[in-house]
């Protein structure tokens, strides 16, 4: 650990102009997509391309959250901590998820310990879906890696309509002490998404109502089946490994090598693969160097996946479909019932 951490510290260059004006192009094309698929909405008669426009505006929305959102979140965009939470805030409000409780998950549960039952939170996403092999095994899992992709079709809108409220019910309920803000900011954010991308477009499209319904619905299908297959193939593949805790909750393992172990790459290197994903393609890096922005992470990778060979570590690495592929043999090996081994 302390040598890939001095390797990076003494090799890693960081042009601050490069980077600001990477920065700055990113934002320009993840808002220009955003800008022009969203008026595309109002501005088409074609029920085809209707659908087109909604559906690459969800994409282009949750991709703007990839590249901009998520770095915010760990504070890496901005020097100052508030300009990075109104920005992540603002992000998150466009795919309607509610920011502030993603984020203290995030960052407390999942970076804490990944894919470790009873401390990663976003181990807890649905029963449909059994991906840690101590979870409980029900008789629907052996058809898992049949109806997955369909059931990750539906997820953004059980996120934004039923998962966010079921956690704001319950941080009401065993944190009363929530500020005002935090109730404030959560309401807000719900109307703003209802009202910017149902309620306008049902109102001011020119299309009918059922028709902006459907494209509603289907933009959620796409961006929610992308969304999840890029999240799951990042810490649930067949490579990647589920430490757990004991009775006293101490995990058999180093903080370092539950992070580089349980930790998924796809396309380390590739400077386009990182443009487009935000770095989620680099999750081991992201994962031992959050504060480090992911537009670095390539030239990163270099030496980190230098490091970790020289010390007989070897990083998990996938491509995109290969990736998908073996998340679906990793659902498939857990079909089975424990007693099956």
């Amino acid at each position: 650990m302390k040598l890939v951490y001095q390797g990076i510290e003494s090799e890693l260059q960081i042009n601050p102009r490069a980077t600001t004006f990477l920065l700055l192009l990113k934002f320009l094309v993840y808002l220009f997509l955003v800008v022009f698929f969203y008026l595309l909405i109002y501005t088409t008669d074609q029920p085809v391309i209707f659908f087109v426009a909604y559906t690459a505006y969800g994409l282009s929305a949750v991709l703007f959250g990839f590249n901009y959102a998520h770095d915010c979140s760990h504070n890496t965009v901005f020097k100052s901590k508030s300009l990075n939470s109104g920005f992540f805030i603002f992000i998150y409000s466009l795919v309607g998820a509610h920011a502030e409780a993603w984020r203290y998950r995030h960052i407390h549960s999942h970076h804490y310990a990944p894919n470790v039952k009873e401390y990663d939170t976003d181990l807890q996403i649905t029963s449909l879906i059994r991906v840690e092999p101590d979870s409980h095994w029900r008789w629907y899992h052996r058809f898992q890696h049949w109806y997955a992709p369909l059931a990750y079709m539906t997820y953004s809108v059980y996120w934004v309509f039923i998962k966010d409220f079921l956690i704001y019910a319950k941080d009401c309920r065993c944190q009363p002490t929530k500020p005002f803000w935090y109730h404030v900011s959560f309401w807000l954010q719900k109307v703003f998404y209802l009202g910017y991308l149902l309620f306008l477009p049902l109102y001011f499209s020119g299309m009918d109502w059922y028709l902006v319904l459907a494209a509603f619905l289907l933009m959620h299908a796409v961006q929610s089946l992308f969304l999840l297959f890029t999240f799951f193939m990042t810490h649930h593949v067949e490579a990647t490994a589920y430490f757990k805790a004991d009775e006293e909750g101490y995990i058999p393992s180093s903080w370092f090598m539950n992070q580089v172990k349980s930790s998924n790459d796809f396309y380390p290197f590739s400077k386009t693969a990182n443009f487009i994903f935000g770095g989620f393609n680099n999750h081991i890096a992201h994962h031992l160097f959050p504060h480090i922005h992911h537009v670095h992470y390539p030239k990163l990778n270099r030496i980190l996946y230098r490091v970790l060979q020289e010390n007989q570590i070897r990083p998990n690495e996938t491509g995109f479909f290969t990736g998908i592929i073996s998340h679906l043999a990793h659902l498939r090996k857990l079909s089975h019932q424990p007693s099956d081994k």
